[in-house]
């Protein structure tokens, strides 16, 4: 993800910063996207480094997608130092996250999802639940989420609807996603074209009534 946003950017036009972060061991590695070098810093350094970019590109925005365990430290550094950034990693301690954010003068944006038609469908979801409480009540709910083995946590666009299925009256517990990330079972249960198995998102909810008809 981080690389496509990189190739987007640069489509539009936009100038790269040509700093990322990543793990110690990563510290002092290059990267080339769309034939610009793009230099690691490792975990010791990022609040200088970060800050010291900040003041030779004020106009600079962070876009992050990185891992679950990262997303709350990276937050609250980007508030510290006050670059407006966008939470694109899904996992990590979501109130805290949104705390932090309310806690601080930066502007950020923080969604499960940035597919402008999926964002439609959720914020369908939260006027039908929003107007309509309850109206599943008794219902069942089965949801299976298949997305690339890369991806190391729960999809947050699936809590996303089921939070809404749960104001509609539904019952179900998060811990009861069924994550396929075998890409075999993708291939052979899910349906997944073979050419999309290193990144693809395939979402099934599945009502049942409560006399199972």
């Amino acid at each position: 993800m981080g690389k496509a946003v990189i190739k987007a950017a640069d489509a539009a036009g936009l100038e790269l910063v040509p700093v990322s972060f990543g793990t110690e061991e990563e510290s002092g590695q290059k990267v080339e996207v769309c034939g610009k070098e793009i230099q690691v810093h490792g975990l010791s350094d990022r609040e200088s480094v970060l800050a010291s970019v900040f003041d030779k590109y004020p106009n600079m925005i962070v876009v992050d997608y990185t891992v679950p365990a990262a997303v709350n430290g990276n937050a609250e550094l980007y508030s510290k130092v006050g670059v407006p950034f966008v939470m694109g990693t899904t996992g990590g301690d979501r109130v805290r996250l949104h705390e932090t954010i309310e806690n601080s003068n930066v502007y950020a944006v923080i969604s499960p999802q940035m597919g402008k038609q999926v964002v439609a469908f959720l914020a369908a979801m939260e006027i039908m639940a929003e107007q309509f409480p309850g109206a599943f009540s008794g219902y069942s709910l089965q949801v299976l989420e298949s997305h690339q083995a890369g991806k190391l946590d729960t999809s947050g666009t699936a809590k996303a609807v089921i939070s809404c299925f749960q104001k509609l009256g539904v019952s179900f517990d998060m811990d009861q996603i069924q994550m396929i990330r075998d890409p075999k079972q993708q291939l052979e249960m899910v349906g997944v074209p073979e050419e999309h198995l290193p990144g693809h998102a395939f979402h099934m909810y599945h009502l049942t009534s409560p006399d199972q008809t």
